[in-house]
């Protein structure tokens, strides 16, 4: 589990492709801190773990499904990525509760000044969009920001200067895919629905309850 709040850039130092995988050697220093082999480290928004931990870097393995759905795949020697050590009970709680399992990949469509700041438009799948609330929280490439705009297939987040300079998506341009995950409660909330008025309308249709009886018993 993390915070969605990014304790440092690191460096891609490397990375093999293998049989729809990839190994991922990454350098950094904070999230290094007290690291070692088999640790979690969100690595643009997806959960990785390390299976090799030296003094300035880690190297990660990612599978087929991580590969497939996340912008891991795009990645290159020298590329900057936003790094994260998963949480412990003692850890604050800065941003939100990120899983690290990343939902789907964004495309950045806009980026517009506004001030001091700067609006990106992102577009997502369409099926992700019922997880995504206007000013509700969503994870871009691992960071925990606000949801401001919405419109039936993108979102827009505001960012600061100094969020700009601490997160990848400030150097980032137009036409460029960041990794998304949406809010986990929402989607436990729609699965424990879904779950409950199924077998309540299934129990009902096994039922001799009806309209007729409702209103024989003063219901209706």
């Amino acid at each position: 589990m993390f915070t969605g709040l990014i304790e440092e850039k690191g460096k891609v130092l490397e990375v093999k492709k293998g049989d729809n995988s990839l190994k991922i050697k990454i350098s950094a220093k904070k999230v290094l801190v007290n690291a070692k082999k088999g640790d979690s480290i969100a690595t643009n928004g997806v959960c990785l773990t390390a299976i090799e931990v030296g003094n300035d870097y880690f190297v990660a393995d990612a599978m087929a499904e991580t590969v497939n759905r996340t912008n891991l795949k795009r990645l290159k020697k020298g590329e900057l990525v936003n790094l994260e050590k998963s949480i412990t009970l003692a850890t604050p709680l800065g941003g939100h509760l990120v899983t690290g399992d990343v939902d789907c990949e964004g495309i950045i469509k806009s980026i517009k000044k506004d001030g001091i700041a700067k609006i990106y438009e992102v577009e997502i799948d369409e099926s992700q969009m019922k997880y995504v609330v206007q000013k509700g929280r969503i994870s871009i490439d691992g960071a925990s920001l606000t949801v401001m705009r919405l419109t039936q297939k993108t979102l827009s987040v505001s960012l600061i200067p100094h969020t700009q300079e601490e997160i990848i998506l400030g150097s980032k341009k137009v036409g460029d895919y960041v990794n998304i995950e949406t809010d986990l409660i929402g989607k436990h909330v729609e699965k424990l629905l879904g779950s409950f008025l199924g077998k309540n309308k299934l129990e009902i249709q096994k039922s001799n309850v009806d309209m007729d009886f409702l209103t024989r018993n003063g219901f209706c």
